[in-house]
């Protein structure tokens, strides 16, 4: 009944999109701008198919007692625009910055690894405003799967859904993998060493102390960080907001006590040459090497999005919801430029290379001294990287159980509208949490953490988030004109201008990604597009619901 509008026309069909796809990975970079517009072209028809399946926003607003006074069915506005400022910042600070940004400037930008922290930021502005305004239209506490749900239509839906549930899952397991690295420098500082073997993936490998190479055959540590991480989660373990606090602050004085006290150990000669030369393939420094840098540490301002969806509890989202997002960005992108500088200023940025380049912190602290007369650097501050390793491994814990909560969540949300089976969101009896999907994803991310590199996974979640921007932008441009009069507290301005700005920016940095980055995201959204097709067109709640009022 639904597929063949999906044949009535090539631009419209499967084999479209197979073709676009597959020649994408074959183009220079580039060129790959003009595909992705058609492929983009493609998702526009699948929205006009996804719209005729769309959830009620009134009802939705009643399920959240949004126009509601009571307290047990609506959350109350208390948060001002420092609040959700607060509260973003919070949210993105975390472990993008202390991860991957040591393997961006090693093997693409180099120091101008500044430079690729703006272009994201920019980026993440274009998006931020469509994302308000998504928020302000459905102010419920909730993601982008479900409000998406409320005004796109079903199919979108389920690819936003799809998407983010590979964004955390990579996620988690660039977290995992960077908290192994942190763990093992700590024990280092004590004279006791890990094995290679048992902390590192297989593609991995690390130079030791005696000059020899050790290749690693599984990371241990980051499995056994996503296994206590989802037994917690299982068990209903919920932070508390004093610790939540505390593990923000914690996050936040790592950056600034690293830019306070690296600042005295900048060697500007590290910063020459500031944009290294271009080796002749694209990524691999000058100007590409940043805009893919741009690509890959844009898992660094994950979690800016928190902020649309406390709508719900602002006081003024008209006016706090833009103040909170870009403001909380607007000092991310600040900090962020400052410890990159410190850090690709204390030292090289080809000391970043290898297995420790995960853990770029622990490495620029170690480079924060006078030269020996050995010729080693004698640490100026040798308790500082113990206490920012500890602290650093306190906020990972928490954001890889955050991550793990949230896929979770979105797989249960998918499971009770029919899309997924229905074992997904069984609850646990006791414990009242949805412990089949966190079984489930417990043994899908700890493979990754165990088995592939953190490089691969952190691209992997970069373009997953990247992904879902350019929909949600997309989204903007699509409502605007199929509903025009539907209540927003907020309007993103200029639109169309900025939503296509949004589009155009993430568009250029999913680009830059690597072939076999994107080979992986096809390969995911093409198993989700056979699940969908295969099973939740079946078993969708709406549809049937639908079909049964037209009978």
């Amino acid at each position: 009944m639904y597929n063949e509008f999906f044949f009535d026309d090539y631009m419209y069909s499967w084999e479209f999109l197979l073709h676009e796809s597959v020649s994408f990975l074959f183009l220079q970079p580039h060129s790959r701008i003009r595909t992705l517009l058609h492929i983009h072209s493609f998702f526009g028809g699948l929205m006009i198919f996804s719209s005729r399946f769309v959830k009620s926003i009134t009802d939705l607003h009643e399920e959240h007692g949004v126009h509601g006074n009571s307290s047990e069915h609506s959350l109350k506005r208390t948060l001002g625009a420092p609040s959700l400022v607060a509260l973003g910042i919070g949210a993105i600070i975390g472990a993008g910055l202390f991860s991957i940004t040591g393997g961006a400037a090693a093997h693409n930008a180099g120091p101008a690894v500044t430079i690729s922290f703006v272009i994201a930021a920019i980026a993440c502005g274009f998006a931020g405003l469509c994302y308000a305004e998504f928020a302000s239209m459905i102010p419920v506490a909730g993601s982008a799967y479900t409000y998406s749900y409320a005004t796109m239509g079903e199919f979108m839906a389920w690819i936003i859904g799809w998407d983010l549930v590979l964004e955390y899952a990579v996620g988690a397991a660039t977290v995992a993998i960077s908290w192994s690295r942190y763990l093992v420098k700590f024990f280092a500082y004590y004279d006791i060493h890990l094995p290679a073997a048992l902390t590192l993936s297989p593609f991995n490998s690390v130079t030791l102390i005696d000059g020899t190479t050790a290749s690693g055959m599984i990371n241990l540590p980051a499995v056994f960080i996503v296994v206590m991480m989802s037994l917690l989660l299982i068990k209903g373990t919920k932070e508390s907001a004093t610790v939540n606090g505390v593990i923000v602050a914690l996050k936040i004085a790592v950056v600034l006590i690293f830019i306070a006290l690296g600042w005295a150990y900048i060697n500007t000669a590290n910063y020459t040459p500031y944009i290294p030369e271009n080796t002749g393939n694209f990524g691999d420094f000058g100007w590409s090497g940043i805009v893919r840098a741009a690509g890959i540490i844009f898992f660094a301002y994950i979690g800016f999005d928190a902020v649309s969806t406390a709508a719900q509890e602002a006081k003024n989202p008209k006016r706090d919801m833009p103040i909170g997002i870009l403001v909380s960005l607007a000092i991310c992108t600040v900090l962020y430029i400052l410890f990159a500088h410190v850090m690709t200023g204390v030292a090289n940025y080809t000391s970043f290379q290898g297995a420790d380049g995960i853990a770029p912190v622990a490495v620029a602290i170690d480079h924060m001294g006078n030269m020996g007369a050995d010729g080693k650097i004698i640490p100026a501050f040798p308790w500082l990287n113990k206490a920012i390793i500890i602290a650093i491994l306190a906020g990972y814990s928490s954001v890889i159980m955050v991550m793990l909560m949230g896929q979770t969540r979105v797989f249960f949300s998918m499971s009770k509208d029919g899309l997924l089976p229905k074992i997904f969101s069984d609850v646990h009896p006791k414990f009242q949490t949805p412990w089949k999907s966190n079984i489930l994803f417990m043994v899908f991310v700890s493979l990754f953490a165990a088995f592939v590199p953190a490089d691969v996974v952190g691209e992997m979640t970069s373009i997953g988030t990247l992904l879902a921007f350019v929909l949600v932008c997309f989204g903007i441009i699509v409502l605007r004109k199929a509903q025009p009069d539907l209540p927003r507290a907020f309007k993103t301005p200029f639109v169309p201008v900025v939503p296509i700005l949004g589009i155009l920016a993430c568009l250029a940095m999913m680009a830059s990604l690597p072939g076999d980055t994107w080979l992986r995201l096809i390969i995911w959204l093409a198993l989700g597009f056979v699940i969908y097709f295969g099973y939740g067109m079946k078993h969708s709640v709406l549809r049937k619901k639908i079909g049964a009022a037209r009978q």
